[in-house]
C-alpha cells in the first residue's frame, strides 16, 4: 500500500493524549536510525535524514521519539534543523539515562547531576524551552530510584519538561517509580513476533499510560513463504511490515508505535500503514501465530 499525494495517513491512526494534555496521532517516528551505524556518529546523508524528518510531518506524525545518546546528540539536532521552529501539534519526547562510549556501547547512568546536564543539553539541542515528554532511559540499579526520579521531578517543577516517562521497566518498576513521581509513558520492546511485554502493555491499558513498542517491525518467519504476513499481505496489497504496524494500532488504544527508517521511501511504507484495514480474522490469525 503506498501514500497518495497530497495525504496525511498518519492522521488515520487515531489520537492519544500523553498525560491527558499532550495529543498526538498514534503512528509517530522514531529517531534513532537517523545517526551513523552503530547509532554512532553523523549518519552518511545528512540531507536524507532532513527530508525524512519533514516528510515525517508532511504525512501527518505528530510525536518523534528520540534520545540524547542517539549519537550522542546527533539525532535531536537534526530534529533541530529539519522542523524548529516547532509546530504547534509538534511533540517531541528524548530520553536520557544511557552513556555512549562509541557504536554500540550503551551504559546505564542516573545520577542527578547527570540527568539534569542531559535535560539541560537536550533543551539546547533541540531548542526547546520545555520538553513534552522526558524519559528515563533505563533505570540505574546503582542509584536509588528516588533520587533519579526526583530530579525528573525537579525539572518538571522548573518548567523545563512537562511529563515523564519511562523506558524497558518491569510492572514492578513502573509501580514503584509511580509512587514517586507520575508516569505517563513506557517505552519497551514489543512487537508482533516479540509480545513479552504482554504484562506491561495490560498495565499500561490498565491505568492509561502510553505504551511505546521500540523496534516495532520484526516479522521474522511470519513473513516467510506461505507464512501468515506473507498470506495476509497478497490479500490487501500491503508490506509485511505494514501488517506488523497496523496489527500494533489495532492491539491496544495506548499503542504509540515509532517505526524509524532513514529513507523517505521507507518512511511513506510505514505511515501507510495507519490505512491498512485489518478485519477481525486477519487480526485474529495474527494474533495468534506466536
Amino acid at each position: 500500500m503506498a501514500v497518495e499525494a497530497g495525504t496525511q495517513p498518519a492522521k488515520d491512526s487515531g489520537t492519544y493524549r500523553i498525560g491527558g494534555d499532550l495529543t498526538v496521532d498514534r503512528l509517530g517516528y522514531g529517531a534513532m536510525q537517523l545517526t551513523g551505524p552503530g547509532v554512532w556518529g553523523d549518519p552518511k546523508d545528512p540531507a536524507e535524514a532532513v527530508r525524512v524528518l519533514r516528510r515525517a510531518y508532511e504525512l501527518g506524525v505528530t510525536f518523534i521519539d528520540t534520545a540524547d545518546s542517539y549519537g550522542p546528540f546527533v539525532s535531536e539536532l537534526l530534529i533541530k534543523e529539519a522542523l524548529h521552529p516547532y509546530a504547534d501539534d509538534l511533540v517531541i519526547a528524548t530520553k536520557a539515562g544511557l552513556t555512549r562510549s562509541g557504536p554500540g556501547d550503551w551504559r546505564p547512568v542516573g545520577r542527578p547531576e547527570y540527568l539534569r546536564q542531559q535535560c539541560e543539553l537536550s533543551l539546547r539541542h533541540l531548542g526547546l524551552e520545555t520538553i513534552g515528554l522526558y524519559q528515563l532511559h533505563r533505570i540505574d540499579r546503582k542509584v536509588p530510584l528516588a533520587d533519579q526520579l526526583g530530579e525528573l521531578l525537579l525539572l518538571r517543577e522548573e518548567g523545563k519538561i512537562r511529563h515523564i516517562g519511562l523506558s524497558e521497566v518491569t510492572v514492578a518498576q513502573i509501580e514503584a517509580a509511580r509512587e514517586i513521581a507520575p508516569i505517563v509513558s513506557v517505552q519497551n520492546l514489543y512487537n508482533l513476533a516479540n509480545r513479552s511485554a504482554e504484562d506491561v502493555l495490560t498495565y499500561c491499558e490498565n491505568n492509561d499510560i502510553a505504551f511505546i513498542p521500540w523496534f516495532p517491525i520484526a516479522t521474522g518467519e511470519l513473513a516467510r513463504p506461505g507464512g501468515p504476513l506473507d498470506k495476509i499481505s497478497h490479500e490487501h496489497g500491503a508490506t509485511p511490515a505494514q501488517l506488523a504496524l497496523a496489527w500494533l494500532l489495532r492491539r491496544s488504544p495506548v499503542m504509540l508505535p515509532i517505526p524509524g527508517t532513514s529513507s523517505v521511501a521507507h518512511l511513506e511504507e510505514n505511515v501507510a500503514a495507519a490505512q491498512v484495514p485489518l478485519t477481525n480474522t486477519d487480526y485474529e490469525s495474527l494474533s495468534t501465530t506466536t
